[in-house]
This record gives C-alpha cells, sequence and structure tokens, in this order.
C-alpha cells in the first residue's frame, strides 16, 4: 500500500469498528451529504461510497475513488463538516470513522496538489 493510500487501512479498521449504532448515525449523516450534495454527481457519489463501506463494515474496490474527482472548494467544505463532526460526535466509533475520512480528504488534497 502505498503512502498516498494511507487512509485506506485506517479507513477499513474505521468501518469495520462500527457498532449498529454508529452504522446508523453513519447512514444518517451521510444521507444528509447526499441530499445537501444534490445535483454534484461527485459529492453523492462519495457519500454513497462512504455509506456503502458503512453498511458492509468493509471497503469494497472502487473503479473510481469519487474523492479523486471532487473540486479543491468540495474538499475543504467535506473537510470542515467531517471535522465538526469528529469534533462533536458523542458516538467514539462514528468520530474515529469521520477521522478516517478526513485522511481519506488530506489524501485528495496531496493528490490535487493543495496540499
Amino acid at each position: 500500500m502505498g503512502s498516498s493510500d494511507h487512509h485506506s487501512e485506517y479507513l477499513a479498521r474505521a468501518v469495520a469498528a462500527l457498532t449498529p449504532e454508529g452504522t446508523a448515525r453513519v447512514d444518517a449523516i451521510l444521507a444528509q451529504l447526499a441530499q445537501s450534495a444534490g445535483h454534484d454527481e461527485w459529492l453523492v457519489k462519495f457519500a454513497m461510497a462512504r455509506e456503502g463501506e458503512a453498511d458492509a463494515h468493509a471497503l469494497a474496490p472502487l473503479e473510481v475513488e469519487p474523492g479523486q474527482m471532487l473540486t479543491e472548494p468540495e474538499i475543504d467544505a467535506l473537510t470542515t463538516g467531517f471535522m465538526t463532526i469528529r469534533d462533536t460526535e458523542h458516538l467514539d466509533d462514528v468520530a474515529d470513522w469521520a477521522n478516517a475520512v478526513l485522511a481519506l480528504l488530506q489524501d485528495e488534497r496531496e493528490h490535487h496538489g493543495l496540499g
């Protein structure tokens, strides 16, 4: 696993550790994200990919990681949102999952040269 993909192991551990209550909370968070994204195809796909991982408690191989298709403003907005979730969430497993998603977003920032 390359250094540019360091989020994968962390995210895999985080989704595997989600409790049933945590999974339900993650699904609710991601449903809100998808709804607020409206017609933004890649934000919706990002939310759906994360929801699929949470529901399966495992990472699934993706043909294209939706995070790679996000714009700088989208990455910034998601980063702010997931930092808020991480910092305010009362369920430890959900906070850890949000932190793992932040690692993925940081990798995408670096991939985009925003770093």
